[in-house]
């Protein structure tokens, strides 16, 4: 596969939303470690060929309804998140997968290249501790066929997530 490396903000993979949220949060060098990938970087599973990485350290960022309210759960690659978990830790009624409209709506972006942060409004963010696992995982940098690396703990810090255990357990 071949990649390309960000150098300055014409030549990044990076959404320029995103890129420029990078830069305001004090990240701007991510901007140069953004991998762009001719074929779609989707889907974790597509995330992780293009990246050549484990599965566990793609970050999904994934945009549900809690009581019709947007909230942001981030997730490792391998895992599903628990809705029943999410309800629980939000002391919701109910929670359900956001729909496409209200993804773009509430983060600027298109399901599949949604970033952890940079969104166009402010939501609650949950982090599953399974990231934590890593030294360092992938993200979509606002397009579909963008990642970055970041280490985790950044990730929640700049996301301004609340770590939590919502991954679904398998028995």
């Amino acid at each position: 596969m071949t990649t390309t490396a960000a150098t300055d903000a014409g030549s990044s993979g990076a959404h320029p939303r995103f890129a420029e949220a990078l830069r305001e949060l004090g990240l701007g060098h991510l901007v140069e470690q953004v991998r762009r990938f001719p074929d779609a970087t989707r889907t974790a599973t597509e995330a992780a060929a293009a990246v050549g990485c484990e599965l566990s350290q793609i970050c999904k960022s994934l945009i549900f309804a809690a009581d019709g309210v947007p909230v942001l759960v981030l997730m490792d690659g391998a895992s599903r998140v628990d809705l029943e978990l999410v309800r629980k830790e939000l002391g919701a009624d109910k929670v359900t997968r956001a729909k496409v409209d209200v993804v773009r709506e509430t983060t600027g972006y298109a399901i599949g290249g949604v970033p952890p942060f940079g969104h166009k409004t402010r939501t609650r963010v949950l982090a599953d501790r399974s990231l934590l696992e890593h030294d360092v995982v992938w993200a979509a940098a606002g397009t579909p066929y963008a990642v970055f690396p970041i280490a985790p703990e950044d990730l929640v810090a700049h996301a301004d997530g609340t770590l939590v255990d919502v991954r679904e357990r398998t028995s």
